[in-house]
């Protein structure tokens, strides 16, 4: 015992300024890594890489010869493919570098609410002018799961959320009218974005594209998607796979209060999954 009580003092006796300097150099650049990752699908990627890992110390251990050459020579190629598969985040890395926007610790909590009224105010008005109109829109609101495949098809743009700009996006034959607009946080973060389209074949005939991909999207992740029809100029909501159609001004705010207000400014409101806003948009058809 007391030679590790020594070992830990002579640790801390030779322990510099330079080791503190290396480890927040290491627990920056870790925490950078795992925020880009995380905000694509490519996480998914890199437990497959660790399990492969895992995999190959239990053959060794067991002696197990062609099951270990496999994964040893899986991994000799380790570095040319993991550029291979994350060029999208890699090239977004730098890019982000170029910009000076690497580190951004901002969350839905940390916005004032004044602000988050705003932005509720500007998306509501915008998605009932355009409503009103008959010009045909997708909206998809970032939470959890990270969209930066999605944002990877489309044109980035990081700006500020206003009506202005969203209807001018959306209005026809715009470059950018025909695709998705992801926000995330308080921004307008891309647009002509590309989604998946939903396999559900209860989906009605009379829905198009722009519900199919609102549905393909919410599917994958959890992200909340407004959809306009430019048909009938219909609002729709799409979560968790499901589609609500008919969605009124109140119900809208709702919807919109739930992503950016701080829950604690959210007395007595009710999950969008609950079956008191399920009445209260009514059609899931």
């Amino acid at each position: 015992m007391t030679g590790i009580f020594e070992a830990i003092g002579n640790a801390l006796i030779a322990f510099s300024w330079r080791d503190v300097v290396d480890i927040i150099i290491v627990t920056v650049i870790l925490y950078w890594l795992i925020k880009l990752l995380a905000r694509t699908r490519a996480v998914r990627v890199l437990i497959g890489v660790g399990i492969i890992l895992i995999l190959s110390r239990v053959f060794v251990a067991l002696n197990l010869q062609t099951a270990s050459w496999l994964m040893n020579t899986m991994l000799s190629a380790g570095a040319v493919i993991i550029v291979i598969l994350f060029q999208p985040e890699i090239r977004r890395a730098l890019e982000a570098l170029g910009r000076g926007k690497i580190f951004t610790f901002a969350t839905k909590s940390q916005m004032e609410v004044k602000n988050a009224e705003h932005i509720i105010e500007e998306i509501s008005r915008a998605m009932l002018s355009m409503s009103k109109q008959k010009v045909g829109a997708i909206l998809v609101f970032e939470r959890k799961t990270g969209l930066g495949d999605v944002m990877d098809s489309g044109t980035m743009l990081d700006a500020d959320i206003s009506s202005e700009l969203i209807e001018n996006i959306f209005y026809p034959n715009t470059p950018l009218h025909d695709g998705a607009m992801i926000l995330r946080n308080d921004r307008i973060v891309a647009a002509g974005c590309f989604l998946p389209l939903s396999d559900n074949k209860q989906v009605a005939q009379e829905l198009g594209t722009r519900h199919r991909a609102s549905l393909g999207v919410s599917e994958v992740s959890d992200a909340y998607v407004l959809v306009v029809s430019e048909e009938k100029g219909i609002i729709s909501f799409a979560y968790d796979g499901v589609l609500r159609r008919y969605i009124d001004a109140k119900a809208l705010k709702e919807i919109l209060s739930e992503l950016y207000l701080p829950e604690t400014e959210e007395k007595g409101s009710k999950k969008l999954t609950g079956s008191k806003f399920k009445r209260k948009v009514g059609d899931d058809n």
